[in-house]
């Protein structure tokens, strides 16, 4: 099979598809008066004890450039706190304050349930089939990511 037959509407549906997921995740975030990135900081710290920048960066794929400007809004809001680490002088922990762990609790179950309607038509074994796909494609970009765009011989088209 050619590969390059396949790039063009393959790209297309994996674009055009996580574009409609955001838009339609953002529709229940922003009746929380937050943003997508706002509410992945509140989900992730939810049911923590609280995370560095670094890994909250690494749990939520925000840059670290956007991350502090997310957390001071979230701050702005009184929904998380930043704290002196205990261990690392030169670090912060970011927690929920209680209003933030409150709005998680009671708005995480709802979110999920919101999302999942998105796999309603979808058997059990669809979903494990699309997450495999999508876990291949992934540790494909990400190889040949780390590989400078190399493709090893043996995975190149004849």
């Amino acid at each position: 099979m050619n590969s390059t037959s396949t790039f063009p509407s393959v790209l297309r549906e994996l674009l055009r598809t996580h574009q409609a997921f955001l838009a339609y995740a953002a529709n229940h975030v922003y009746t929380l008066d937050l943003t997508l990135p706002q509410y992945d900081i509140i989900i992730t710290l939810g049911d923590t004890d609280g995370m560095t920048f670094k890994k909250l960066g690494e749990k939520t794929l925000i840059t670290k450039g956007t991350l502090t400007g997310v957390i001071g809004r979230l701050e702005d809001k009184g929904l998380v706190q930043r704290l002196a680490s205990e261990t690392d002088g030169r670090s912060q922990i970011v927690r929920l304050t209680a209003a933030g762990e409150d709005l998680y609790r009671r708005t995480f179950p709802e979110h999920l349930a919101f999302i999942n309607r998105i796999f309603a038509d979808y058997t059990p074994e669809d979903i494990v089939n699309l997450e495999d796909s999508l876990r291949r494609l992934h540790r494909t970009v990400t190889t040949l990511r780390s590989s400078g765009g190399e493709t090893p011989a043996d995975e190149t088209d004849e």
